[in-house]
């Protein structure tokens, strides 16, 4: 039986943020829920609103790839079950909260150091808006709908 777009959910906010404390698990689950409301530019028009698309989009998130570079990635969220806390998280984003510390914002990554790129992705459709935790937070540029 397929995993429901809920646990999937959960399961990918584990993967992204375990670790971060609950700000940065709701941060990233802030984004993610963004990209199924945004009414425009790549994310609608490939998803169309629908959380599971948004999760399984291909090269959207290493945890959704079984492979990366070649290589089998075993930290992904066919691997890694969620946890309560998780499923807690998870719910809270679906039930329409935000993470004020991600606002808008439609893109996140982890530089692994004490800088966040002014930019991102190298489209600069996303503009820095915040970091939290280890994460930097993106907003959408005004390019963005053209994508």
């Amino acid at each position: 039986m397929p995993l429901s777009a809920r646990e999937l959910f959960a399961r990918m906010i584990r993967c992204e943020a375990e670790g971060e404390g609950l700000d940065g698990m709701q941060a990233v689950a802030t984004v993610i829920m963004n990209r199924v409301h945004v009414p425009y530019g790549e994310y609608m028009r490939l998803n169309q609103g629908d959380l599971r698309k948004v999760l399984l989009q291909p090269y959207q998130f290493t945890c959704a790839m079984e492979t990366v570079y070649g290589q089998y990635n075993p930290q992904n969220i066919f691997n890694i079950p969620a946890r309560q806390e998780d499923l807690d998280v998870a719910d809270w984003a679906l039930s329409g909260n935000k993470h004020k510390g991600a606002g808008e914002c439609l893109w996140y990554y982890n530089p692994f150091e004490l800088d966040c790129s002014t930019y991102f992705p190298a489209t600069r459709t996303g503009v820095l808006y915040n970091r939290v935790v280890q994460h930097c937070f993106y907003s959408p540029t005004p390019s963005y709908a053209l994508t």
